[in-house]
């Protein structure tokens, strides 16, 4: 009897249970905030909130910014400007990058620093040097080499991507500035800001620096070279459909074979189609 009492009275005196915090916003205005700062870049989520106030809306402006954080809306006024990502995706046709690839040991223990650059639109990697002591002077030079080299191609280019690296001084700045390419440099640890450079870089030390005992700076030369070669003209790249930066020639599919071919020793296969 006492139990059935106890629960007579729990039962007497439940009130009805209710969520705590704010009620839910109706799917109506959150999409509706989307659309205001769809149309209105330039206004922030109080601007925003404003606006629905004055179509009868009551709403915090702390839970506008939250729709528009969720949906991924940036804050004003950076919706103004494209995105980093934005910009190098828009203007990745005229963009090269370069960094040093450090920390390649030799079986000696020396260590040899590697200059290299890329075209973000191609992902074409052209070596520029290797070396134990690079110097201002040395990356100065090997910037004027590049150029030399990319001839005509380098008048398409309006952006070199570069790090803060102290190796990276004014008069290699100028090389460049005076072939009509303007300087970016990325901000203080920031590898996303260079990714492609860096990746590049995590993809040649697992598929080769990695795997090979290097015997020094001519050696190591050598193998860049050919590894390169083999990146440019014969690995598929996910960005490029699969194809890579300079494509060969695609057989008649009917009437060919697969055939292989060992790069680096046999350390990398490359597959082509033979007649």
């Amino acid at each position: 009897m006492l139990r059935w009492h106890r629960q007579l009275i729990d039962r007497h005196w439940t009130y009805p249970h209710a969520s705590p915090g704010r009620p839910p916003v109706d799917r109506e205005v959150r999409d509706l905030v989307l659309r205001l700062a769809a149309e209105n870049p330039t206004w922030g989520h109080r601007r925003v909130q404003g606006e629905l106030a004055r179509l009868g809306h009551r709403i915090a402006a702390s839970t506008v910014w939250k729709i528009l954080h969720r949906a991924g809306v940036d804050p004003a006024p950076r919706r103004t400007g494209p995105t980093w990502q934005q910009f190098l995706t828009a203007q990745a046709h005229t963009i090269l990058a370069c960094d040093f690839f450090f920390t390649v040991d030799t079986v000696l223990l020396k260590r040899i620093y590697v200059l290299f650059f890329i075209e973000l639109a191609t992902r074409q990697v052209h070596i520029a040097g290797v070396t134990a002591h690079p110097t201002g002077d040395w990356v100065t030079q090997q910037a004027r080499n590049l150029l030399m080299n990319l001839d005509q191609h380098a008048s398409r280019l309006r952006f070199l991507l570069r790090d803060r690296d102290t190796k990276f001084t004014a008069a290699f700045d100028v090389v460049f500035t005076a072939a009509g390419i303007d300087v970016l440099r990325t901000p203080p640890q920031a590898l996303k800001a260079n990714a492609f450079a860096e990746r590049w870089v995590g993809t040649v030390r697992r598929e080769c620096t990695d795997r090979i005992l290097i015997a020094g700076e001519r050696h190591l030369l050598r193998v860049l070279t050919e590894y390169t070669e083999h990146y440019n003209r014969h690995r598929p790249h996910q960005s490029l459909d699969q194809q890579p930066p300079n494509p060969p020639p695609v057989a008649d599919l009917g009437a060919a074979r697969v055939r292989r071919r060992p790069v680096l020793g046999g350390l990398i296969n490359e597959y082509s189609q033979a007649a």
